[in-house]
């Protein structure tokens, strides 16, 4: 894998089963660093409607993937199997108690890829708020598929 990859990140939010979900979705450039038996991808995201950005540091294990985001809005997520985490996003509207409860976490990596899809349910304050489907892809600059979609 080459240090510069090419990130995407697709969220999905189930909140009713009759409603249309429409995916969230990230592609942007980042580095890519493998140490100590675990994958690093640092990238910077910038969001509609806020002046400022995040520094943005993804660290995935065969069965634990953490995000990190530091600037206009700040928290470390963890997605780990069958385990409840807490954590506090804060963002600059204010702070938020979010619960992540991932019930599967699937790591596939190949020379060139890397593919992390995980389903968890989010609690916002201590209620339940929706299942979600957190889907990343990460290429490598020398990938055959390198490419912006």
């Amino acid at each position: 894998m080459t240090e510069q990859v090419l990130v995407s990140i697709k969220g999905l939010q189930f909140i009713d089963a009759d409603e249309n979900v429409e995916p969230i979705e990230l592609i942007t450039v980042g580095n890519y660093y493998h140490r100590n038996g675990h994958t690093f991808i640092k990238f910077e995201e910038s969001f509609e409607g806020v002046e400022g950005s995040a520094q943005n540091m993804i660290k995935i294990t065969p069965n634990v993937l953490e995000v990190w985001k530091k600037g206009v809005v700040d928290v470390h997520m963890v997605f780990e199997k069958e385990k409840k985490n807490i954590s506090y996003y804060t963002t600059p509207f204010g702070t938020m108690q979010m619960g992540i409860a991932a019930t599967s976490l699937e790591v596939r990596e190949d020379p060139d890829h890397i593919n992390v899809l995980v389903d968890y349910a989010l609690e916002i304050n201590e209620e339940y708020m929706a299942d979600c489907t957190l889907a990343v892809n990460i290429k490598s600059k020398e990938a055959k598929d390198f490419a912006l979609d």
